[in-house]
Parts: C-alpha cells; sequence; structure tokens
C-alpha cells in the first residue's frame, strides 16, 4: 500500500524563468516573495487591516482541507475581523468629515 503524504507541509511550484510550463489550478499555499517582486495588493490589504492572522488561517486550512466547508470557523472569523476593521475605518471617515465641517 503506498503511504499518504503527510497535511503538514505545503505546496510550493517554483517554474524555471525559461518555462512555458504553466500551474494548473490553486495550490492554496502562499507564495514565496521573490527579492525583486513587489508585494501584492490584495496583501497588502489584508496586512494594513490587521487580519493578516485570520486569513492565514483561512490559507492553511484551505491548504490541508482542500475544501472550503470544512473552513467555515476561519473564514467567519475572517469576515469578522474585517468587518470590524470596515466598521472603524468608517467611524474613522466620518469623525474627520465632521472635524472638516466644524472648522469651516
Amino acid at each position: 500500500m503506498a503511504e499518504e503524504p503527510s497535511s503538514n507541509y505545503k505546496l510550493q511550484i517554483r517554474l524555471p524563468k525559461m518555462s512555458t510550463r504553466v500551474p494548473q489550478g490553486h495550490t492554496w499555499a502562499r507564495q514565496v516573495k521573490e527579492e525583486d517582486e513587489e508585494e501584492d495588493p490584495l496583501d497588502q490589504l489584508i496586512s494594513r487591516s490587521g487580519c493578516a492572522a485570520s486569513h492565514y488561517a483561512v490559507q492553511e486550512c484551505m491548504a490541508q482541507h482542500q475544501d472550503w466547508r470544512q473552513c467555515q470557523p476561519q473564514v467567519q472569523a475572517f469576515k469578522n475581523c474585517m468587518s470590524e476593521q470596515q466598521a472603524r475605518r468608517r467611524e474613522e471617515l466620518q469623525r474627520k468629515k465632521e472635524q472638516a465641517s466644524a472648522h469651516r
């Protein structure tokens, strides 16, 4: 019988720069950032939100289970974190708007 691979590792695919092969599908693993590569705007947004840990928990769960239905607690925690961050941002913008109106 063949051994099953351990579920405690990340799959990282790195193709040579001259390769014509294209990886198929999504591996659900964070890709290693190259030194000359700019950070993805979505990753920047998540980092600034303060919700990166819960986002990475979703990614890790998906890498392990490859089934979003099994990752609902992590998805809900990330959703809650982002909702709270958006509410704080709205309040901050409203305060700034009120302060600007008061100074006119």
